[in-house]
């Protein structure tokens, strides 16, 4: 009883002195802290089920109750990664479920039963393109599938003062090798008499 009157008497003096409703305001109020705070976005959304995986991206290959086997790897040049035990597995061009089959596949003669395996996507870094010339970031950039023409100038902070931009080339290269050039008028683009061109990895973007 001694200490519910105490209480009491606590939260009287919080109401004399005007500090109450503020303290609950505070206590119901939306929390503003790091728990709302968007991530950066190659953690914040996954890619979709469909996303291909290519040279340089991150994946982690966990192996249910073995710890020793679950580890996040890059994909190497050559589009393999390598896990202990099993070695080299082809992941360039594998959607993460495919991956997943294929890892499964190869520890099938070390488990009675088809071992779990899950593989996350944690960072792509394969979907780049590149600009060069008369932009003000020029180099290589990181970008979302889907990343038009237009989006990519403006990642690279627009034209400098120099730029013919009547005269841009995008260098492409196909399925088998051959590399195309595809002239860009940027005003024609913005009127809508060309098209904005969805990028692909691995694009160039030549501003003379």
């Amino acid at each position: 009883m001694h200490k519910v009157i105490m209480r009491v008497k606590w939260y009287r003096a919080l109401l004399g002195y005007g500090l109450l409703l503020p303290l609950l305001y505070a206590c119901s109020a939306p929390t503003t802290g790091p728990a709302l705070i968007a991530a950066p976005s190659g953690e914040a959304e996954q890619p979709s089920t469909d996303y291909t995986i290519g040279s340089e991206d991150d994946v982690e290959v966990q192996v249910w109750k073995n710890p020793d086997l679950s580890r996040t790897v890059t994909v190497r040049p050559d589009g393999k990664i390598s896990l202990p035990l099993i070695g080299d597995v082809p992941a360039a061009g594998q959607t993460a479920t495919q991956l997943a089959e294929a890892v499964t596949e190869k520890l099938k003669i070390y488990y009675k039963e088809p071992a779990q395996v899950t593989v996350i996507i944690t960072q792509i870094n394969s979907y780049a393109i590149y600009l060069l010339g008369e932009v003000r970031t020029q180099g290589k950039h990181v970008v979302k599938s889907g990343t038009t023409f237009l989006q990519a100038i403006s990642l690279a902070g627009g034209f400098t003062q120099f730029a013919s931009a009547s005269k841009i080339t995008l260098r492409r290269r196909g399925p088998e090798g051959k590399e195309r050039a595809i002239l860009i008028r940027y005003k024609d683009v913005l009127a809508g008499r060309q098209a904005n061109l969805i990028l692909k990895p691995g694009d160039t973007i030549i501003v003379p």
